[in-house]
């Protein structure tokens, strides 16, 4: 089936069949007609003299829509928004899918649906709703009228959210949770296998279903897995494709198949994680879950644009392996019965910092696991919700459906919490919902993205909150890094990783540093009066422990 579009007209409307009897006016046409267009599209930032020079940008023709919102300079929903209204018809920023729009994934070619964004979402007794990002193309509607053998009813949505309704209505749910085999072998056989089954596919969904590919991700799963890898890239470069895995905190190349794979294997990848795969411009973030024998692997994916092709990043977490218990982490015995008198008080504030990817979050989450359930009320607010458990009410934020930290925070407060998580402080709003929880009978922990636990207090002040309000609800900060632990007997290699800690309790000296707004130097010198073990001790401690080298903590510490 073709459906070529049409130059920019007037939008089909909702409960009307296509009009193609010439009452849509093309908007490189006449003066007259761009006066009408413009009138037509209005309040949208349009101009008739800028509707007289359409027809001749690039795209005009293929994406009309897209250019039209490039020409205005608005951001897609808010033009979507704002046609919807002046036309007259619906828009959802979350459409939702009914079986009764079958009957549209039966009869409309999926490659159709993808090159003009339009998916069915409901049947009604005389016509078939269906959902589009592109308005302008008044013969496709017809055609899709044509070949389904009812009237239309439109209704207008952003493009991501039409690409996951597509994703939906062509590729069943239950394919999207894939089984890995175990002990599966990665060969180049199953390589070259991929690569020879690209030769007749053109369309993206058909490349994401082939078996050859199927396979060889699946393959790429599993090798990452076996090898304990957290995360996998997927590197588009100018003449070939790196697949490169990051074990114990180190990327490693694992291999490099021919670069025509990159969109069959990005593809797949973003069918499992409900993405949308015609989307080749812009970033998009996804989950998943995979499962290999008994084991459940939680997938959380990345993608994002290059000059190359589509960058992927993988994390991967494997529910089973990982110990939520504060005796597992390599904490000391005396840092850990201080850590957890703080989280056995009433309400106060205890920060964990590091970068991204030192274990914050499972040292939090095994200070959840001593907290007793049963007499306190545990709430957390995460992105994403890394760890499921027991007998805590955990929240996801979820932007688009406007659940940020800040307003799930608010939400929270509101559900007579005793203990609250805070998966990050980012800003200011959030910041200062902590500090006040805190302050009002709450115990709160969160991370904060600092190198050391001095640092944290600058922190605070640069995100906007008052010195005094720091020094009256912060009870502790918890710095950490993640090392590659030593196998024994062997200095030169490594398998797993083993954290180093400083605890840096707020006390009546840092209180005043505080006050006084005085540099984190200053306040690690009063720290370390105090008794506080830095990072770089605890190392120490644990490279004369054999447990880490002494050139892997000063890869870390320097």
């Amino acid at each position: 089936m073709s459906m070529a579009a049409s130059h920019p007209a007037r939008p089909h409307p909702a409960s009307a069949r296509s009009r193609t009897d010439g009452d849509a006016a093309p908007i490189d046409s006449a003066p007259n007609d761009a006066q009408a267009v413009a009138n037509l599209l209005a309040p949208l930032p349009i101009s008739p003299e800028a509707i007289e020079r359409f027809g001749a940008l690039p795209g005009a023709d293929d994406e009309p829509w897209d250019v039209l919102l490039t020409t205005m300079a608005v951001d897609e929903q808010s033009a979507l928004e704002t046609l919807a209204k002046r036309l007259g018809i619906p828009f959802e920023l979350e459409p939702r899918r009914e079986e009764s729009a079958e009957q549209f994934y039966d009869r409309i070619p999926a490659a159709a649906s993808r090159r003009h964004q339009i998916a069915g979402l409901s049947r009604t007794e005389h016509a078939m709703v269906i959902v589009t990002s592109q308005p302008m193309q008044p013969a496709v509607f017809a055609t899709v009228e044509h070949l389904l053998g009812m009237p239309i009813e439109i209704v207008l949505s952003p493009r991501a959210a039409v690409g996951d309704i597509i994703n939906r209505g062509y590729e069943q749910k239950r394919d999207l949770v894939t089984e890995i085999v175990e002990d599966m072998p990665l060969d180049e056989s199953a390589i070259e296998r991929a690569a020879s089954s690209l030769s007749g596919a053109t369309d993206l969904m058909q490349l994401a279903r082939q078996t050859p590919v199927i396979r060889l991700v699946n393959m790429i799963l599993f090798e990452a897995l076996r090898r304990r890898a957290s995360d996998v890239h997927i590197q588009p470069l100018e003449n070939s494709l790196v697949i490169r895995f990051r074990v114990d905190g180190m990327l490693v190349d694992a291999f490099s198949p021919p670069l025509s794979l990159a969109p069959a294997i990005c593809s797949r990848l973003k069918v499992m994680a409900e993405l949308d795969i015609a989307n080749r411009h812009s970033p998009q973030d996804g989950q998943t879950t995979v499962r290999i024998g008994s084991r459940k692997i939680d997938i959380r994916l990345s993608c994002v644009p290059t000059i190359y092709g589509e960058r992927l990043v993988l994390r991967l977490l494997d529910q089973s392996q990982t110990q939520l218990h504060l005796d597992s982490l390599g904490m000391g015995q005396d840092m850990q019965r201080q850590l957890e008198r703080l989280i056995s008080m009433p309400n106060g504030m205890v920060l964990v910092t590091g970068p991204t990817g030192s274990g914050k979050t499972t040292t939090l989450y095994g200070a959840l696991e001593r907290i007793d359930h049963n007499s306190r009320n545990v709430m957390t607010i995460e992105d994403p919700v890394e760890y499921h458990i027991e007998g805590i009410a955990q929240v996801q934020v979820n932007a688009k459906r406007g659940v940020t930290f800040a307003s799930g925070l608010r939400s929270l407060l509101r559900q007579d919490p005793d203990v609250i998580l805070v998966g990050e402080i980012r800003d200011q709003e959030t910041a200062q919902l902590a500090v006040q929880a805190s302050l009002t009978g709450h115990l709160v922990l969160a991370t904060l993205h600092t190198n050391d636990a001095p640092s944290a207090i600058s922190r605070l002040q640069d995100i906007g909150i008052e010195p005094y309000l720091i020094g009256s609800s912060v009870l502790a900060v918890l710095a950490q890094r993640l090392l590659r632990r030593s196998v024994e007997g062997n200095a030169n290699e490594y398998a797993g990783r083993i954290a180093i800690y400083e605890l840096m309790l707020i006390d009546d000296e840092i209180r005043r540093l505080t006050n006084a707004k005085a540099d984190a130097r200053a306040i690690r010198e009063a720290a370390v009066q105090a008794g506080m073990i830095t990072m770089e001790q605890d190392g120490n401690d644990k490279v004369t422990q054999g447990l880490t080298t002494e050139l892997e903590l000063r890869r870390l510490l320097a």
